[in-house]
């Protein structure tokens, strides 16, 4: 099967996960149900778009297909940031309140982060991506440890807050940020468009990318930045998922065999959306909310990265 008819299916299965998701058990509460499951689908389209994005890309720079964006610590630095609000401004506070300012406040913040850590590590030039990836590590689990200090500290009910915000959850979601993250996404998505079709000579290696005329180091900087930003909108509009990136990349690898980032990108992404949409349909009708998705995305993906591991251990 040629990898367009491949793309067709999946974008048809993914359109009836998302009619299913909408229309199933309406009852008739067109003015009331329907928005807000519109809503709730379109969060998950946004989410699911620019975390397969931001992995295969991720995935493409480091030349490692087992690697996920949350590796540089974006998710750690969500939580902490969610924690020393609550901590010190309470969970009465507008920060909290209102999702607009938390939202812009938690994807700038972690934008800005990423900004100012590949500015540091590139500044000197020659730097490797796997230094970059070695500090990563250590910030993420810098502010993990952070996080769990200043939770144990907490009032136990604000903790309850900070308790929600660790998993991603799709109930709920403010129609307005899900319309501002559509805004912002679509200009970074035109920006990094012109980009894409370097992404095939990057995959294979540095000096073969700069050899075949490639600007290497400041194509990689740009694709990290719009990495950071779509994993840092992602991560502040429903909260953080790690495994699940992991999960939609290396199926849309196995699948599509083949190296054209177009087809791997648009693969991921519907995939992801089925996943998604799909998934959250059995969380409510199957499971009535006894578990929500991320917990059975991680659960999934962990089991998933132990496999790959494996896999390449056997391989090498």
């Amino acid at each position: 099967m040629r990898n367009s008819l491949k793309i067709a299916s999946l974008a048809l299965i993914a359109a009836g996960c998302c009619a299913l998701y909408l229309f199933h058990d309406l009852n008739g509460s067109f003015d009331y149900a329907l928005p807000r499951r519109a809503i709730k689908v379109m969060a998950m389209v946004i989410t699911g778009f620019t975390i397969a994005y931001a992995t295969v890309v991720f995935q493409t720079i480091t030349h490692n297909r087992i690697l996920t964006p949350s590796i540089m610590g974006l998710d750690s630095l969500y939580l902490l940031l969610q924690t020393l609000i609550i901590f010190f401004l309470g969970s009465g506070h507008m920060i909290v309140v209102n999702k607009q300012v938390n939202f812009l406040l938690s994807a700038g913040v972690m934008v800005l982060f990423a900004l100012l850590l590949y500015r540091f590590l590139f500044k000197k030039g020659g730097q490797s991506i796997y230094f970059l990836l070695l500090v990563g590590i250590i910030v993420g689990t810098f502010f993990s440890s952070i996080s769990t200090f200043f939770q144990v500290l907490i009032d136990p009910n604000e903790f309850q807050i900070v308790q929600d915000r660790m998993f991603a959850s799709f109930n709920n979601i403010n129609a307005d940020l899900v319309w501002l993250a559509l805004i912002i996404i679509g200009l970074v998505t035109i920006y990094a468009w012109r980009y894409l079709k370097y992404l095939d000579v990057l995959s294979l290696g540095r000096e073969m990318a700069i050899n075949l005329g490639v600007p290497y180091d400041s194509i990689v900087k740009k694709m990290l930045v719009i990495v950071a930003i779509f994993i840092s909108i992602s991560t502040a509009l429903v909260g953080p998922i790690t495994f699940f990136g992991l999960i939609v990349a290396n199926l849309s690898y196995q699948f599509f065999k083949t190296h054209k980032h177009r087809v791997l990108i648009s693969g991921s992404v519907v995939m992801s959306i089925i996943a998604l949409v799909g998934g959250q349909w059995v969380v409510e009708r199957v499971f009535t909310f006894s578990t929500t998705l991320s917990v059975i995305i991680n659960f999934i993906g962990g089991v998933y990265f132990i496999y790959l591991l494996l896999k390449e251990r056997k391989t090498g």
